[in-house]
């Protein structure tokens, strides 16, 4: 039995604009970003600055939070996501 996804990402967490790569462009980061490494369109307060915006990688939108990516904090979520970055290299 799973639990359900959390409505929404949790404040001060940024885990998922800085664990995964992202091989696709985006503004200010024309080549991707690597895992690990802190997208430049993460804000201070750890929000997206181009959420909702046609620039946003089509990865960013697909990643959705949800109970089993998140946990119960922002540690957990950077540790799920390496392993999946992990698990998915070519």
């Amino acid at each position: 039995m799973s639990l359900p996804s959390p409505p929404a990402c949790r404040p001060d967490c940024g885990a998922c604009c800085t664990a995964p790569s992202i091989t696709s462009p985006i503004p200010g980061m024309p080549q991707g970003k690597p895992a690990g490494v802190r997208c430049i369109q993460l804000g201070d307060d750890n929000l997206c600055r181009i959420f909702g915006r046609p620039e946003r990688p089509a990865f960013c939108g697909g990643l959705q939070p949800s109970t089993e990516m998140c946990g119960t904090s922002r540690v957990y979520a950077m540790h799920w996501l390496a392993d999946l970055e992990r698990a998915t290299a070519p």
